[in-house]
C-alpha cells in the first residue's frame, strides 16, 4: 500500500533550498520506495508459495512419481474397460464406425498393448520418449477410431492429457549428445526449456472445455473467474507452482463432486463417461503436479525475474 504523504513532504516553512533541493531529494525517495500493486501480490504470492512449499515438504521426493501415474491411469482405465467390455467395443467400431470385423480387434488389441505397456515404461520412467509417442499415437488413433475428433470437449481434454504428457517428457529426458550431421544439437536444458512452455499451455485447455460446458450458476462462475486467473498464470509463468496447486484443488473437488461414478448405478447410462472424465481430469493433476515439482521453465515470467 502507498505511503502516506503529508506536509512534511514539502517542507513548508523552510528556505527556497530546502523546499526545492533536500525536500525534493525526500520525495523522490519516498516515490522510489513505494511498492506497485504487482510487488504487493508478489510478495504475498510468495508468502502462499513458502507456506505450500511448507506443507508439501513430506511429499516432494513422491510428487514426479504420482505425478507419472496420475498421467497415465486414463490409459489404464482405458484399457481395463476395452477388456471388460470387449465384445461392445466390437460391436460399437463394427456397427457404428463401419470398421471390418478384423480390423477392429486388431484395432482394440494394438490400443490395449500400447496402452498398458506405455503407462508402465512413463510409470518406471524407462524409455520415456518412446512411451510418450505410443501414448500420443493412442490419443490421436482413438480419436479418428472412434468419431470424437471433432467433439470440442473431447478435443480439449485429450489436448490437456498431450500437454501432461509432454510434461512427463521435460521431467525425464537426459542429455543426449548424438546430434545428425548438419544439424545443431539441442541439449536437455533446450528441450526441457520447449516441451515445459508447451506442456503447461496445453494443460490449460481442460479448464476451457468446463468453462464451455454445462449450466451456469453463481458457483460456477466464481470458479471459472478463479480457474482462469490461474490458467493464465500457469501460461505465463508468474506464481505457475502456486496457481497449479490453485488448479489441482479446483480440479479435484469438482471431480469429487461432478463425476463421481461410484454412486452411479451399474447399468445407469452415464456411468462409462463419469468415470472417463473423472480419470481424465486425474491424468491433468498429474500433469499439474509435476509442473508444481519442476516449476515453469525458462520461458517464463517466474524465471525472467530471477534474471532481472
Amino acid at each position: 500500500m502507498a505511503q502516506i504523504r503529508g506536509t512534511a513532504g514539502y517542507n513548508l516553512g523552510s528556505g527556497g533550498q530546502n523546499r526545492f533541493g533536500a525536500g525534493d531529494g525526500m520525495s523522490r525517495a519516498d516515490a522510489t520506495n513505494d511498492p506497485s500493486p504487482l510487488d504487493a501480490i508478489r510478495e504475498q504470492t510468495s508468502k502462499i508459495e513458502d507456506w505450500l512449499d511448507t506443507l508439501a515438504d513430506p511429499v516432494k521426493p513422491y510428487l514426479p512419481a504420482i505425478g507419472r501415474f496420475l498421467i497415465v491411469v486414463t490409459f489404464l482405465e482405458d484399457a481395463i474397460r476395452i477388456i471388460t467390455q470387449w465384445q461392445d467395443q466390437l460391436v460399437y467400431l463394427h456397427d457404428y464406425r463401419h470398421i471390418p470385423r478384423g480390423l477392429t480387434h486388431l484395432f482394440l488389441f494394438v490400443n490395449v498393448v500400447a496402452m498398458v505397456a506405455c503407462s508402465t515404461l512413463v510409470i518406471i520412467r524407462k524409455h520415456s520418449d518412446h512411451a510418450v509417442a505410443g501414448l500420443l499415437g493412442v490419443v490421436v488413433t482413438q480419436a479418428i477410431g472412434y468419431g470424437l475428433i471433432f467433439d470440442l470437449n473431447f478435443f480439449l481434454r485429450n489436448l490437456s492429457v498431450m500437454g501432461g504428457l509432454l510434461m512427463v517428457l521435460s521431467d525425464s529426458w537426459v542429455r543426449n549428445r548424438f546430434a545428425p550431421a548438419g544439424l545443431p544439437q539441442i541439449d536437455e536444458k533446450d528441450r526441457k526449456m520447449y516441451f515445459q512452455l508447451a506442456g503447461r499451455v496445453l494443460l490449460i485447455f481442460l479448464f476451457v472445455g468446463f468453462v464451455f460446458a454445462g449450466n451456469w450458476g453463481v458457483g460456477r462462475v466464481v470458479v471459472s473467474l478463479l480457474g482462469f486467473v490461474a490458467c493464465v498464470m500457469v501460461v505465463v509463468g508468474f506464481k505457475a507452482k502456486w496457481s497449479a496447486v490453485m488448479l489441482v484443488v479446483i480440479l479435484s473437488i469438482f471431480n469429487l463432486f461432478v463425476n463421481n461414478f461410484w454412486t452411479l448405478h451399474e447399468h445407469h447410462p452415464h456411468k462409462d463417461f463419469a468415470k472417463y472424465d473423472f480419470f481424465q481430469i486425474l491424468s491433468i493433476v498429474g500433469g499439474l503436479l509435476l509442473l508444481v515439482n519442476m516449476g515453469p521453465g525458462q520461458f517464463s515470467v517466474d524465471e525472467k525475474k530471477k534474471v532481472y
